[in-house]
């Protein structure tokens, strides 16, 4: 006969092996690139901005690295004004507009 200890262990296996079972062991960012593949990312006019720099984001898209406006007009996909007045392209708030000045307002 064995002891309680053993009892609970094998209970504990037991939720363990059913909950993988139920549960999808899908990470929570696998879909984030297909759905963004999917999804049209405008870009911005090249000519208005004043800088034309990129960097890839922690999905692995390449984005345009935050800009003025020569026009002075909100350029096309910018996520958010940045305290200096350049305009960022961000997919994500952490960080956004860290170099610059942080976010003064979001679009």
């Amino acid at each position: 006969m064995k002891g309680p200890a053993f009892l609970r262990s094998l209970a504990a296996t037991c939720c363990i092996a059913l909950s993988a079972s139920v549960i999808p062991c899908t990470p929570a960012n696998a879909y984030a690139n297909s759905a963004n593949a999917n999804n049209f990312n405008p870009q911005p006019d090249e000519n208005d901005l004043d800088r034309h720099g990129h960097y890839v984001n922690r999905d692995g898209n390449v984005i345009h690295a935050p800009s003025r406006s020569r026009s002075g007009a909100v350029p096309e996909g910018a996520t958010a004004q940045c305290r200096d007045g350049s305009y960022s392209f961000s997919r994500h708030h952490g960080g956004t507009c860290s170099r610059h000045g942080g976010v003064a307002r979001w679009q």
